[in-house]
Parts: structure tokens; C-alpha cells; sequence
């Protein structure tokens, strides 16, 4: 198993627990917007200097 894909890895359950602790409490909206944001902000730069 490489460097990367343990990486890969952790970064996964990472994001899983920052989930659940949204849930918790209560926060979860916020942390999907965020998250779509990030999203559309990385696309948006991909094209960008591409």
C-alpha cells in the first residue's frame, strides 16, 4: 500500500467524521454549502489557469 492511498484514506474518514460532528450539532446545512462552494470554487480555478 502506497503513501498516497493511506493519505487518500485518511482524508476519507476525515471528511466522515467532520460529517457526523455536523450532525451532532446541528450543523450540517452549513457544512454542505461550504462544502459545494469549495467544490464549484475548485472547478471554476481548474478552468481558470488550466
Amino acid at each position: 500500500m502506497s503513501i498516497g492511498k493511506i493519505r487518500s484514506i485518511f482524508y476519507f474518514l476525515a471528511r466522515i467524521l467532520g460529517d457526523i460532528n455536523a450532525v451532532k450539532r446541528g450543523t450540517i446545512g452549513k457544512r454542505l454549502l461550504r462544502r459545494a462552494t469549495g467544490k464549484a470554487t475548485g472547478r471554476l480555478f481548474n478552468r481558470l489557469f488550466k
